[in-house]
């Protein structure tokens, strides 16, 4: 509770403030906070593009209507977002080069409109991961008030279910570029193939999941808790991704874990 009206104090230095927002744990509940320290002067503005899961829009549409916060969506043409040779080659650096482009744009768009301050919903464990985008953040003086308050992914779901923010359970859903391996060229067919197969897969009930592309390949990581249903569902999961426009269909018996392209990364250092 220290951390929470740590984050309160923060946001309220501010007469107005942006939020970028995804629909996620923790943008919503930057969002839910900065609505009721800034009730008639907070915007969420949602950067979308091809890297961005169409699911996760319609979500995000959803839960700022909840919450009955202003919600304001920049689209990006497809030739702007991944027409830059470090996104585009998805090299490991890769993230640092999106986040200057999408919230250069962000930050923009809130001195075209006066607003004070421009928000991410970084929290504290995100320091302690591979994360270059916040170079870009930085650079761009993006305000990241979770992290400044201390507070950490659980702590923030716990809060969340606490205060009735309506995602305290709501799994992780990172740009659909991180589904690749760092090297392996992006377009705009393999990001919509691979966004295609996992909303074909959500469909069916699956919730912690992702689906890996390797070229022609769709390895697909379960939670240790829906991997048996995956099994059971493989016949009706490999039509699903080969109708999406994969050839080959295979399920890591290692199961789901955060940033698994990471696991490469010491080859390009």
């Amino acid at each position: 509770m220290k951390k929470l009206q740590a984050l309160k104090k923060i946001i309220g230095k501010y007469k107005s403030a942006i939020i970028a927002f995804s629909g996620g744990v923790d943008s919503t509940f930057l969002a839910f906070i900065a609505g009721e320290i800034l009730p008639k002067n907070v915007l969420l503005v949602t950067v979308t593009s091809v890297l961005y899961p169409a699911f996760e829009l319609k979500e995000a549409k959803k839960i700022a209507s909840l919450m009955n916060l202003k919600h304001h969506i920049i689209s990006l043409t497809e030739p702007d977002c991944i027409d830059i040779p470090q996104i585009l080659d998805n090299l490991p650096d890769r993230c640092y080069y999106c986040k200057r482009k999408f919230f250069s744009e962000l930050k923009k768009f809130a001195l075209d409109e006066g607003y004070e301050g421009v928000f991410d919903g970084s929290n504290a464990d995100d320091l302690k991961d591979y994360r270059p985008g916040r170079k870009a953040l930085e650079e761009i003086s993006i305000g990241s008030p979770l992290c400044e308050a201390g507070l950490t992914k659980a702590e923030i779901r716990y809060l969340s279910s606490k205060l009735g923010v309506p995602t305290p359970q709501r799994p992780a859903s990172p740009c659909l570029a991180t589904r690749f391996p760092y090297g392996e060229r992006l377009t705009n067919f393999k990001l919509k193939r691979v966004d295609k197969a996992e909303n074909a897969l959500r469909t069916m009930g699956f919730i912690q999941f992702r689906i890996r592309s390797h070229r022609d390949m769709a390895r697909i990581e379960f939670s240790q808790e829906e991997i048996e249903a995956g099994w059971a569902k493989r016949e009706l999961i490999r039509t699903a991704c080969k109708r999406a426009g994969f050839i080959y269909v295979a399920i890591d018996t290692e199961g789901y874990r955060k940033g698994a392209m990471d696991e490469a990364l010491p080859k390009f250092f």
